[in-house]
């Protein structure tokens, strides 16, 4: 079964969601990455189910299919970037993430989502780090278990810079969870791999194949957290495009160019060209 490949509408700010999934779909995407925003489903407005409902019809108009991120900026809080997280100190603001992640897991039952991503958060200054563990673990146990009751299977993304920052502390989240709950997936971003210099995208993607949930792709420099289109950083796209076909991988394959949405109309269909001649 050939690879499928998604756009993460985070890189499409500027479109409106219907006019960026025609471009998608036009274009010959398999699906899209749907960052929940207000702009894009935003999963806080009262009608957001009726939303829903109605894009997924649209998906299924358009052949499109679907998985959820949930790592927009300022949809929380217009003041702080991500916040509140699952390190929160605020016992409330932890509490909003849970329920916002609860509400996109509602949202990606109707949308019939292939999984739920996302990811733990950075810890403020002055936060413990072991107490930040807890919090985490708890946030991520209830989300877990409402996913549970909708089908919706949850996917982890280790996010350099935050308390979860690669393959090997998700390993250590994972096992942490009641073993009653279906398994905690990776999310796996190819290019954090560059970042973090624990294992190479490729080798991730053999170790943790029989795990992942979903996979992102894109351009990205060592050492250096920076999303990149393709040619500009230090990433063998062939050889992670090679590894998740040999591992049989059938779920959708995502590129995240969330800083390039003023360049989007010449960035998606390049995409594409690229990675379809670069699959085996």
């Amino acid at each position: 079964m050939p690879l499928r490949f998604a756009y993460n509408t985070n890189g499409l700010a500027h479109h409106r969601l219907d006019d960026a999934l025609r471009l998608l779909a036009d274009t010959g995407y398999d699906g899209v990455a749907l960052t929940l925003d207000h702009h894009h489903l935003d999963p806080l407005a009262p009608d957001a189910e009726d939303a829903a409902r109605t894009l997924r019809a649209r998906l299924d108009g358009l052949g499109l299919a679907v998985m959820v991120e949930t790592g927009a900026r300022f949809l929380l809080d217009p003041r702080d970037k991500h916040e509140p997280t699952f390190v929160t100190a605020d016992p409330a603001g932890r509490a909003r993430r849970a329920e916002f992640l609860e509400r996109a897991v509602d949202l990606a039952a109707v949308l019939g989502a292939e999984t739920v991503s996302f990811w733990a958060g950075v810890p403020k200054p002055g936060v413990d780090r072991t107490a930040a563990w807890d919090w985490l673990v708890e946030g991520v146990g209830r989300v877990a278990r409402h996913a549970a009751g909708r089908g919706v299977p949850l996917s982890f993304e280790p996010e350099p810079g935050m308390l979860v920052e690669h393959a090997g502390e998700w390993e250590r989240l994972r096992d942490a969870l009641d073993p009653g709950l279906p398994p905690l997936r990776l999310a796996l971003d190819t290019g954090h791999c560059l970042v973090t210099g624990s294992l190479s995208p490729q080798e991730a993607v053999r170790r943790y194949a029989s795990q992942l949930g979903t996979v992102a792709v894109e351009d990205m420099r060592r050492g250096v957290h920076e999303h990149l289109a393709w040619g500009e950083g230090d990433m063998d796209v062939p050889a992670v495009l090679a590894a998740l076909d040999a591992a049989g991988y059938d779920r959708l394959v995502t590129v995240e160019l969330s800083r390039d949405s003023h360049r989007a109309h010449e960035l998606v269909p390049r995409t594409i060209a690229y990675l379809r001649a670069s699959a085996p």
